[in-house]
């Protein structure tokens, strides 16, 4: 998660805690809404359906140049999306997270690995961290997923974050953002993404049965052929196990 407010105390984030449902661990952040998720007996799988297709980068990367790519999380959650670039697509993973608590969480009830020379976990604002240099022009996979404790809304969205998002990624770099929630409104936050990558360059899935809408925008807009898309899902199902053939069924260009 992230916060509106830079000055908001720490002592004000929500505190978080975790339930377990047969095979699976919820993280929660005070409240009865899941923050994200965790497979107990594969902790590096990625077990939401919305998750994984936060994934959709993968179909316009060269598979044999995934481990050589950097990949940035705003928002952690239950690590999810951290641990499978990490430790399944063995990418560069940098992760930010403003709750000390959840990183916390993360590592003692969610598996995830100690930083090291190619994962690194950074407690901050994410609004305040990605305006940093060394992170401009350096990111191949974004992942945005920041939800206030109540899973309302997303917390950042406006035309100037994405805009800032557009900065962090490489000439060929992807966006995936998560829009959900109770109050907030697709459309608008399709037209600020839009604004700051331009419309040829966004792409959107249909939403899950939950209401999770996964939206992609690409720095430099491609428009592969479908053969093309099919033959990346065909690869990315068997080497890494995600459902990329069905994504194809679900996932377009807007425009």
């Amino acid at each position: 998660m992230a916060r509106k407010d830079t000055g908001i105390a720490a002592a004000e984030l929500p505190e978080v805690n975790f339930s377990d449902y047969g095979d699976v661990r919820y993280l929660h952040l005070g409240t009865i809404w899941v923050q994200g998720s965790m497979l107990i007996d594969a902790p590096y799988d990625i077990e939401l359906e919305y998750v994984q297709r936060m994934m959709a980068a993968l179909l316009f990367m060269a598979p044999t140049e995934v481990a050589s790519k950097h990949a940035m999380q705003l928002g952690l959650g239950s690590a999810a999306l951290t641990k499978f670039c990490y430790k399944k697509l063995r990418m560069k993973t940098t992760a930010v997270e403003i709750n000390p608590q959840v990183v916390t969480a993360c590592r003692v009830w969610f598996k995830l690995p100690r930083d090291d020379l190619r994962l690194r976990v950074i407690e901050a604002d994410a609004l305040t961290e990605i305006q940093k240099p060394q992170h401009q022009g350096t990111v191949d996979m974004l992942h945005v997923d920041l939800y206030d404790h109540e899973a309302a809304a997303p917390v950042l969205d406006s035309a100037d974050f994405y805009a800032h998002c557009y900065q962090l990624l490489a000439e060929d770099g992807v966006m995936t953002v998560n829009l959900f929630g109770r109050d907030s409104s697709y459309e608008k936050s399709l037209e600020k993404i839009a604004e700051a990558f331009g419309p040829q360059a966004i792409w959107a899935f249909r939403p899950t049965r939950e209401g999770n809408t996964v939206v992609l925008a690409q720095r430099e807009p491609t428009r592969p052929e479908r053969a093309e898309l099919l033959l990346r899902a065909d690869d990315i199902e068997s080497r890494w196990g995600l459902p990329a053939k069905k994504w194809l069924r679900l996932f377009k260009p807007v425009v």
